[in-house]
């Protein structure tokens, strides 16, 4: 018997040392051979193949401060924790490249290094977010800074985390945006920080388009990827040579045949165009001072060209239920007037639908006197509708009536009927030029003109609206605010990031867009059920585990008392 244990403790030995080797050994090949395993059904922690071969050509240390540190409620610790996972997974495929730190703002005692430490964040960009906790039966508020700065080479750039999207019906659904934009977010921002060679923009000028200060936001916010600048080409035949795309935004005046050739043969040798065009005219000065204004028809000689293209505008003015506010002055109060927020059928209001990478989850996008378009046949070119009006739309024939008094009247749904009308359209492929058969035969063989009468394949969209890529400016401060910020309700819609989507996939950066059409589902509890059935669900949580372990220690010892019995 004794000798029966001793043979058995031997192979037990054995088996526990041949264990560890096994275990020591496959550590040691995994040294050498790198591999993760993502078991989430949504995959939300596989890097796309674009932002591994970004990391994999990192040749410095991008160092990346996350302020996103302390004891938070249970979104935004969830939030903080999808943010740590993602930065290791950069990490491990950046050869070390990548680096982060965790720091709390707020953990300091002093008071004026707090409010420094927070005065230089905003400066640099970052939004705070109050969060409220009503956990425990209490309620806290805690200010935080859910964002990060990224440096690489001297270089910055900032990593907003948290976005809060007007969509949104709660506080989890933000959390879950914003963990969807994870990776897009941080590899955008590192893609900014080391971009050596940054493509051409140029914004056409000379036709009564957005001027320098209207236009300002968005030109700026273009020089994050880009070099901007701007241009009146006025006939000169090489206006555009060199750049790789072209902005054309809120033209109030006619094009001559001239410009409209050395745009058409832009776009025949590859150039991009982005074309913000209002089909409609509204003079808001007499809209403002007499009560009332006329919409008709915006004359800018462009029709023809558009309409070779793909695309047709039709002379229509938008009115949707689903529109932005107005202040309006109802009366005196205190000596002083009194504005109330009033709907302006005239600003819709639009949420995409399409699952296009340009405009996927993105918020609301606020315009403001818009035409319709509809695509036309066009040999190659393929049409893709980016952004549609609401279900209840209503266009208005030119010339359109519009009366200030409108604001006030409450509108018939019965009347808005026009659903989902198109306002932008990305068109792509092979285009024809709009002078092919219209020239002479000498501007042919002139090698000066170098005229092609069809694209190489290239891109384009076209945008029913200049006023989507303006900003405003308080005229007594100098200040300009953001694309698409209503200052009247302090809101931000999503324009800024639509038309920077829109510039990214013109010009190829759509492997960054498509990180944005990935989702990843929030698998939320149900907070009735918790209210209702805290005590049940607790004892199911504690109990169940210690009644299945119990149930085990006696199976197990009747196992062994059946075993050596014998």
């Amino acid at each position: 018997m004794t000798q029966k244990k001793s043979i058995r403790k031997q192979r037990d030995i054995t088996m526990v040392l041949v264990v560890i080797a096994i275990l020591f050994l496959i550590n040691f090949v995994a040294s050498f051979i790198f591999k993760r395993f993502d078991l989430t059904t949504e995959k939300r922690y596989t890097l796309s193949e674009s932002t591994k071969e970004l990391l994999k050509k990192l040749d410095d240390v991008v160092y990346i401060k996350v302020y996103l540190q302390g004891d938070f409620n249970p979104n935004f610790t969830r939030l903080k924790n999808e943010t740590k996972e993602i930065l290791d997974e950069f990490r491990a495929y950046s050869n070390d490249n990548l680096q982060y730190e965790l720091i709390n703002p707020l953990d300091n005692p002093n008071k004026e290094e707090t409010d420094k430490i927070e005065k230089q964040l905003f400066d640099k960009g970052i939004m705070p977010e109050q969060i409220v906790d009503r956990s425990n039966q209490k309620v806290s508020e805690t200010l935080i800074w859910p964002g990060a700065i990224v440096t690489y080479k001297g270089k910055e750039s900032v990593w907003q985390i948290f976005k809060r999207q007007l969509s949104a019906q709660s506080e989890e659904q933000n959390i879950n945006i914003s963990v969807q934009e994870l990776e897009y977010g941080l590899t955008n921002s590192i893609k900014k920080t080391t971009l050596l060679k940054k493509p051409e923009v140029l914004f056409v000028e000379g036709h009564g388009e957005l001027d320098t200060i209207r236009g300002a936001d968005f030109m700026r916010s273009l020089t994050e990827y880009y070099n901007v600048s701007r241009v009146n080409i006025n006939h000169k035949l090489y206006a555009l040579k060199g750049a790789d795309a072209i902005v054309i935004a809120q033209p109030d005046s006619m094009f001559d045949e001239k410009d409209k050739f050395i745009i058409d043969q832009f776009i025949m040798h590859g150039g991009k165009a982005l074309w913000l065009i209002e089909p409609i005219y509204v003079n808001r000065d007499t809209l403002t001072t007499r009560g009332f204004s006329l919409g008709f028809k915006n004359e800018l000689n462009l029709d023809d060209i558009l309409f070779k293209y793909g695309v047709r505008l039709n002379q229509v003015l938008v009115q949707d239920l689903q529109c932005a506010q107005v202040p309006v002055n109802v009366g005196i109060k205190k000596g002083q007037p009194d504005f109330k927020p009033f709907p302006w059928n005239y600003y819709p209001l639009i949420l995409p639908a399409a699952n296009h990478p340009i405009v996927k989850n993105l918020d609301l996008i606020r315009t403001e006197y818009i035409g319709t378009l509809d695509t036309v046949f066009a040999k190659d070119v393929t049409k893709t509708i980016l952004l549609q009006t609401s279900r209840y739309t209503k266009t208005l024939p030119t010339p359109a009536r519009i009366l200030a008094a409108q604001v006030k009247l409450k509108p018939q749904e019965s009347q808005f009927k026009n659903s989902f009308q198109n306002v932008a359209c990305l068109l792509e492929g092979s285009f024809e030029s709009n002078y092919k058969n219209r020239i002479t035969r000498a501007i042919l063989e002139d090698s000066i003109f170098n005229f092609k009468d069809k694209s190489v394949p290239t891109k384009m969209i076209v945008i029913t609206d200049g006023d989507i890529a303006k900003n405003e400016f308080n005229i007594n401060t100098g200040m300009i605010y953001p694309v698409g910020f209503d200052r009247y309700s302090n809101q931000q819609f999503a324009n800024k990031t639509f038309l920077l989507n829109c510039m990214n996939y013109l010009l190829d950066d759509e492997s960054l867009l498509n990180l944005r059409s990935r989702e990843v589902k929030l698998r939320l509890l149900d907070k009735k059920k918790i209210a209702t059935q805290v005590s049940k669900w607790k004892l199911t949580n504690v109990g169940l585990p210690l009644l299945i372990i119990v149930c085990f220690g006696i199976i197990q010892f009747y196992i062994r008392k059946k075993k050596y019995s014998k």
